[in-house]
């Protein structure tokens, strides 16, 4: 499925999704981090940009999403992390919603 030139593939179904809770699932062999989190559902590389470690796997709050192994947070908006000992951002996929579908771009947007 393509908009705006862009390729969106079904990542899981908005029902499926618990508020603040990630859901890791992968798509077209990319690990994806899918949260549902203050009225939207946001997409993030699944893999730490410190260490290889799920970013799935820990808690999301603030539009944060953190690593459970060191504890560096990223926005779930931007990638960026919020404090050490990351310093380099993780990527973020444009997200569409249609009926209960997720969908989820590989092209980055930052």
């Amino acid at each position: 499925m393509t908009f705006d030139g862009a390729r969106f593939i079904r990542a899981c179904g908005l029902s499926e999704l618990e508020e603040d809770t990630p859901k890791r699932v992968e798509l077209d062999g990319t690990p994806v981090s899918v949260v549902h989190t203050e009225g939207e559902v946001f997409a993030i590389n699944d893999i730490c940009s410190h260490a290889n470690v799920s970013l799935s796997e820990g808690e999301v709050e603030d539009c944060q999403i953190e690593c459970w192994l060191h504890g560096s947070a990223f926005d779930l908006r931007t990638g960026k992390p919020s404090g050490l000992p990351a310093t380099r951002p993780v990527p973020v996929y444009p997200v569409k919603i249609e009926g209960d579908d997720v969908l989820v771009s590989l092209s980055q947007e930052s």
